[in-house]
């Protein structure tokens, strides 16, 4: 007679495969999977991708290429799970050129004696097209100890193996009609040992610092969002900002997809056809989001975590300008992914906090924040008589001033308010550790979703931001298409309905997608849907036609 109640709860949390065991509900949420420790010493590893010679025209209308790389490590080190997402680098373009310079510096620590393979895709940006691929390079580090000697500016072929044949083609065609024609593009990197790990964590992990800034004027038209260009003048646009925190990440914050509807995991799994086309939809929205052209922009901290860095930080929240709220991911090696919370574009049913994570299973933490200026940077921001702005019409600063340039002035108030991953409070002060090890010289406050001062704060940047006008706003929305912690108890319920036999509120799209998976069960609902006769026909015994 089918399966009773606590059958399908053990079903929902085989399906969600919680990897820590727990029996939650839904299962999904904080995993504490511990992470095995290496059984010797690890090493800290630069490498560093000088540049490529001999690459071929892909772009034939200017004769020439916007080659970048895109480089991932594979070690002998065990993960957690076997969908925790790869150890990736990605260098700056560098456009309209055959033989690019990029001096791009990888740092990594953690990496075992065994050493690493550095898998290398040389390809060209194209963002209104997929980009081409131009090739793989393949390095093995071999064994690593302290007399290791690594690699001097060695050139490694690139193999086509894999690579757009129209990138090759008019190469091929001439290498085989002349001779002294060189097919293969060369690409010149160093590795070079920077020492023994101190803080070894049983993973390799990133250690420089980076940021990208992202530009897109389509999705600004689309969104109705603007912004300021170089020079001031308004016009739309849309931001998103990628910043590489020094690593590692603790390993205690480690967050799974929170399957809170039946179709969650097949759309984090990429599985059925629901789940394909959800997956590769979000998978898309992340690329158009994150979109790398010639308007991307791009730094590094040579001097890691400091002034520089917070205040780098700073200047990408446009801090000091009105009442943002912006919507954040941190992965797992600790890229810092962020749009300002605004007017949605994105794909009903769907969290925010998926899109920003490129639909990655597990992630280290999300949530929202925002930034306060204080009236006094020595004092604590709870402080009786301490003010913020915007809330208060504070001196030396907006709307008055410039911004001060001193981290100490400012406040970072940041929660766990994804119902996406649900990130644990009781981690609250290992995430904080984390930040300030990162941010340092700047305030900051982590609260949980449910916390009744951070809604009120909330509310008040919200009021700020809506005087400003709803089209001064950078992102994602969150409140259409979204999920946030603070619906939590709302999923639960969606959860007690499927399990008592209560027919959720589904919407026209979700309901076509039922019916693409589950067809018959999509028929017989239309044939024995009230008003068309049909319950009364089935009743009687009936056949409905």
């Amino acid at each position: 007679m089918g399966e009773d109640k606590q059958e399908k709860k053990e079903k929902k949390n085989k399906e969600g495969g919680d990897q820590g065991g727990q029996q939650e509900k839904p299962p999904g949420g904080y995993d504490p999977t511990p992470l095995k420790p290496s059984s010797g010493p690890t090493y800290t590893v630069k490498i560093t991708f000088h540049g490529a010679s001999n690459i071929p025209i892909s772009d034939y209308g200017s004769r020439s290429c916007d080659p970048y790389l895109l480089a991932q490590i594979d070690s002998s080190l065990t993960p957690r799970h076997s969908r925790d997402p790869p150890l990736r680098f990605r260098s700056q373009t560098i456009h309209k050129q055959l033989e690019p310079k990029w001096n791009a510096e990888w740092v990594v620590a953690g990496v075992p004696a065994s050493g690493f393979e550095l898998d290398i895709s040389v390809l060209d940006e194209d963002p209104d097209d997929h980009d081409d691929r131009l090739g793989k390079v393949f390095v093995s580090t071999g064994k690593i100890s302290k007399d290791w000697q690594g690699i001097k500016e060695q050139e490694f072929k690139v193999k086509e193996k894999g690579a757009d044949v129209f990138a090759y083609g008019l190469r091929w065609i001439r290498a085989a009609l002349c001779r002294g024609v060189e097919v293969h593009a060369k690409l010149c990197l160093s590795m070079e040992l920077v020492g023994e790990t101190k803080e070894e964590v049983g993973k390799i992990y990133t250690v420089n610092n980076f940021w990208w800034t992202h530009y897109s004027p389509m999705i600004g038209m689309l969104t109705g969002t603007r912004g300021e260009d170089d020079r001031g003048a308004e016009r739309f646009d849309f931001e998103a900002n990628e910043l590489q925190l020094r690593g590692p990440v603790p390993n205690e914050l480690y967050h799974r997809y929170v399957n809170f509807r039946s179709f969650v995991g097949g759309m984090f799994e990429g599985v059925g056809i629901r789940g394909r086309i959800l997956h590769k939809a979000l998978h898309h929205q992340h690329e158009r989001i994150y979109n790398f052209n010639t308007q991307t922009k791009f730094g590094t901290f040579p001097d890691g975590p400091g002034d520089a860095m917070t205040l780098k930080f700073l200047d990408m929240v446009h801090h000091d300008q009105g009442g943002r709220i912006f919507t954040y991911v941190i992965t797992l090696d600790g890229m810092f992914r962020f749009t300002e919370t605004g007017k949605e574009f994105g794909i009903d049913l769907l969290s925010k906090h998926t899109m920003h994570s490129d639909v990655n299973i597990y992630i280290a933490w999300s949530g929202e924040f925002f930034i306060r200026r204080l009236a006094h940077p020595k004092e604590s921001p709870e402080a009786p008589d301490q003010h913020t702005h915007p809330a208060d019409d504070l001196p030396n600063g907006p709307p008055h001033t410039a911004p001060p340039k001193d981290p100490s002035f400012y406040e970072l108030v940041i929660d766990n308010d994804s119902g996406t991953y649900r990130p644990e409070a009781k981690l609250i002060p290992i995430f904080k550790k984390f930040l300030e090890k990162n941010f340092p010289g700047l305030h900051i406050e982590v609260k949980t979703c449910d916390d009744e001062h951070l809604s009120k704060m909330k509310d008040q940047q919200r009021k700020i931001k809506k005087k400003e006008g709803e089209g001064r706003v950078f992102g994602q929305s969150s409140e259409v298409g979204s999920i946030s912690s603070s619906e939590v108890s709302s999923l639960d319920s969606r959860i007690d309905d499927d399990e008592n036999g209560v027919a959720p509120h589904v919407s026209g799209r979700e309901r076509g997608f039922e019916a693409l998976e589950h067809p018959r069960e999509a028929l017989k609902e239309l044939i024995g849907s009230p008003g068309k006769g049909g319950e009364k026909n089935v009743e009687k015994g009936g056949q409905a036609s």
